[in-house]
């Protein structure tokens, strides 16, 4: 069978499932950027990697697609229990018993339980191998992380673990660029492909650039939330009133004077709304 086959095949076996049994274990969480949009953005760009990379393409088996769309499904679900750095280990033991529910043999699927377990891993070190179940899931959930909703996501999840604003523009573009550069290694010589998601990479990149320039003489929680630290503040305050993603906007409206938090939410909102 062909690339596009075996993808609507596991897509007809699993994707229903998977997205039953992720909604329910997320029922109680609110954490909008890991939600299951992520996860369906995830395996949108697993598929791109598989379609795209030669190097993965020709190593694609039978088996891969099956494996990789429960890898690309449940490997944040761990979320639902601990958002932190370790969520990994949870994602797995939650990815153990959606096995067990549709009876299947987990041996047959430890290579899906390891990268799940390792995902988060941002040291490259797993493998070197691109066609690897470790390396697609971690290069398409790095793809994730570009973009506005990329900005939305980094900001959410280190305030979340409690990093502090004076701290993270610089954290965050350690991690972007490290996610960069490992995405162009794997991409190769796939100029086009490259230039795509470099323009996504610029997009966080260049935010948290002037994020920091702005912070030397940022106040937060003093006057109305301006600029590119605003943007941070109002995520904070978010977070903090337990706002889900429909009352995000409306949240937002407010603040809607500052021209850079404006087009911030506009191109934010414009990427959240499925085209």
């Amino acid at each position: 069978m062909d690339l596009p086959g075996l993808i609507t095949s596991a897509e007809k076996k699993y994707k229903k499932r998977l997205e039953e049994y992720f909604t329910d274990l997320f029922r109680s969480t609110n954490l909008i950027s890991h939600g299951i949009d992520h996860h369906r953005r995830v395996w949108s760009y697993a598929k791109e990697l598989l379609s795209q990379s030669d190097k993965i393409n020709s190593i694609a088996d039978n088996s891969l697609c099956d494996k990789l769309i429960i890898a690309c499904y449940l490997h944040d679900a761990g979320m639902s229990v601990d958002p932190g750095p370790r969520h990994g280990q949870q994602s797995r033991l939650l990815c153990e018993q959606f096995l067990r529910k549709y009876n299947l043999t987990e041996n047959v699927f430890i290579d899906v339980l390891d990268a799940i377990e390792n995902h988060d891993n941002k040291k490259y070190s797993a493998s070197d191998q691109p066609g690897e179940m470790m390396t697609i899931l971690s290069v398409a959930d790095d793809l994730d992380a570009f973009g506005f909703i990329g900005i939305f996501r980094y900001l959410e999840i280190y305030l979340t673990r409690g990093i502090d604003l004076k701290d993270i523009g610089h954290l965050i573009i350690d991690n972007v660029s490290g996610r960069y550069m490992n995405f162009v290694k794997i991409a190769g010589s796939d100029e086009l492909f490259i230039e795509k998601h470099r323009v996504r990479y610029d997009t966080v990149y260049s935010f948290f650039k002037n994020y920091n320039n702005q912070l030397a003489d940022y106040q937060f929680n003093i006057h109305n939330p301006a600029g590119f630290c605003g943007v941070a503040e109002i995520i904070q305050h978010m977070i903090r009133q337990n706002l889900i993603q429909t009352s995000l906007f409306s949240f937002v409206k407010k603040y809607q004077d500052d021209a850079i938090i404006r087009r911030y939410f506009i191109e934010l909102r414009n990427e959240l709304t499925p085209s």
